[in-house]
């Protein structure tokens, strides 16, 4: 057996999963949470092993533990430790590659990259453009190369995919030399899930990728969506951040930028405040004190009015970026739903879709209603325009990258 690991990891936790290189199939997979914070967390799923098209012989398997962790060298070696413990044996049969999540590539990485030391320092440089993001990647980097040094490493970057942008559409509207200096451009981000879920889409359908004018929205605690032309990029609503776009979980999305100004001046808000609002006290939360879809659809159901108009507002962006990107694509073949919110919350896609029936789009309520972990179509068949929901799988887009460069 040839296995990847992939690892997505963060500021306080390390993400990991371990795909079967021929099968594709996921054969282990865990989260280790609240790294440096005190009392961790760590769980550990092992899968059953199958061919495509049989049926499991068993259920997965998850195993718990808590106990500190205090950086991500010790998060990396309690995930060795339920390896050994729980299986699949890493030591019998270690990973060919580890296949690295790094949020911000910049403008120089346009694909898979093998990571030496100069990879490392162009990744660090770009914390400037990420602070919460790369010097975590980073970190788990490191620690992966202090425990796996026989094999080789790969980043695979959430920029990478929108490298296709056209400059029109990633070139803001300020002092040009200025915006070079500083590298200010809209680099978007959750490519691999685009990628990834607009591929996905076009197989299921059995149309070839290179016809298909597609729009996918990841809607997750973060959210965004891309338009997307022959499967190339071509517009997306996250910016020079993660910050840029739709309303999220705490995040506010496109906010005039003279409302930081008007706070600064008014309410003595200091650029660590003004961050802190945007990052963590806007979005959902800001409008209605939770992040989460459900509490958000279940305080508008109990008459809630500040959780209706949070989400009427969240489904308004989503509306209008829709009619905006079915302009810029010129007409649209294929939507999709992807992520936590995208996946499951049939309300908000039926809001999203409500107002476009201009553009030839239907949704059938029933099909819409239904639970599915697969792939499938909630549009009527008479619609012009199909729409999807389609689970996206980060960690299988970065393996198959990882292996493809390899």
């Amino acid at each position: 057996m040839s296995a990847i690991l992939v690892i997505n990891s963060g500021s306080s936790s390390l993400k990991y999963s371990l795909l079967d290189v021929e099968t594709e199939n996921e054969l282990a997979s865990g989260l280790i949470e609240r790294i440096g914070q005190g009392m961790g967390s760590a769980a550990h799923t092992v899968r059953p092993e199958t061919d495509a098209d049989a049926v499991p012989t068993m259920l997965d398997a998850t195993y718990r533990d808590e106990r500190e962790i205090a950086d991500h060298h010790a998060a990396f070696a309690v995930m060795l430790e339920q390896f050994a413990e729980h299986g699949p044996s890493l030591a019998a049969s270690p990973p060919v590659a580890v296949g690295h999540r790094v949020v911000h590539g910049g403008a120089r990485f346009f694909a898979p990259t093998l990571i030496d030391a100069d990879v490392e320092r162009q990744i660090e440089e770009l914390s400037v453009l990420a602070p919460l993001h790369n010097p975590a990647n980073l970190s788990g980097i490191l620690a992966a190369k202090a425990v796996f040094r026989g094999v080789p490493h790969v980043a695979v970057f959430d920029t990478a995919f929108h490298q296709t942008l056209p400059p029109a559409a990633y070139t803001y509207a300020i002092d040009a030399e200025l915006a070079k200096h500083h590298r200010v451009r809209r680099y978007g981000f959750h490519g691999t899930s685009h990628q990834f879920v607009s591929e996905s889409a076009a197989a299921f359908l059995g149309r070839d990728l290179a016809s298909l004018r597609q729009i996918v929205f990841h809607l997750g605690n973060g959210a965004s969506v891309t338009a997307i032309d022959g499967g190339r990029s071509v517009e997306t609503s996250m910016g020079l951040t993660p910050l840029e776009g739709l309303v999220m979980g705490t995040r506010s999305g496109d906010l005039d930028p003279a409302a930081l100004v008007h706070l600064s001046r008014r309410a003595g808000l200091s650029i660590n405040e003004l961050d802190a609002l945007l990052n963590t006290r806007s979005g959902l939360k800001g409008l209605a004190g939770h992040s989460d879809m459900r509490d958000i659809l279940a305080g508008a159901d109990a008459g809630d009015e500040a959780a209706m108009l949070a989400f009427d507002v969240y489904v308004h962006r989503l509306r209008a970026y829709a009619g905006s990107y079915i302009a810029q694509l010129g007409g649209v073949d294929v939507i999709s739903f992807t992520a936590g919110v995208g996946e499951n919350a049939a309300r908000v896609r039926a809001e999203a879709m409500a107002t476009l029936g201009f553009a030839g789009i239907e949704i059938d309520q029933e099909r819409n209603e239904e639970r599915s972990r697969g792939i499938r179509r909630i549009s009527t068949d008479a619609s012009v325009v199909t729409v999807l929901v389609v689970p996206t799988n980060e960690e299988l887009q970065i393996a198959r990258q990882t292996a493809e460069l390899l």
